[in-house]
């Protein structure tokens, strides 16, 4: 069973990895696009902006599993690195614990922002519903609740193997 979960949880992070870099490419495009809009052809086209800040802000919290899966989201260091090994997994438990219930509280939120802002349209792009911003906490909340338990399961301290 847990085999299964983690090879479920390297697809599912794989996924969001691969989104929020699709997201970062599609706003640099968006950004390069506004500059010749407004500079080289002298014709702004301002739904670029808003585009921009919505691909940005999926890149984020697509972005934020992997953080999570490799152990470089939260973090207790010196606690970690001066504590025995059972001391480790406790808190190895209880960073996932409180990240858990972060992320709990992420997607509740998230979910009724998107549900309150299904009525709203996004100035600049008057015929998207605000709901397909809002969904990036949701959405990206339950990928981060996989990589959490993934990286509860089999841990990764790549940020302490890398520190100086």
């Amino acid at each position: 069973m847990r085999a299964l979960f983690l090879k479920v949880e390297r697809g599912t992070t794989a996924l969001a990895t691969a989104l929020a870099c699709a997201m970062l490419t599609a706003a640099a495009a968006l950004g390069l696009w506004q500059i010749i809009t407004r500079f080289v052809i002298e014709r702004p086209a301002e739904w670029t902006e808003v585009l921009i800040r919505f691909t940005l802000i999926w890149m984020v919290f697509l972005g934020i599993p992997m953080a999570f899966r490799i152990g470089a989201m939260v973090s207790v260091d010196v606690l970690y690195r001066w504590s025995g090994q059972r001391l480790r997994r406790f808190l190895d438990t209880m960073v996932a614990l409180a990240a858990l219930l972060l992320i709990g509280i992420t997607i509740v939120v998230g979910w009724d922002y998107a549900q309150r802002g299904s009525v709203q349209t996004v100035t600049g792009l008057e015929d998207v519903s605000m709901f397909w911003a809002y969904m990036s906490m949701p959405v990206g909340g339950v990928f981060s609740v996989l990589a959490i338990v993934g990286n509860w399961l089999d841990p990764q301290r790549m940020e302490l193997e890398t520190a100086q």
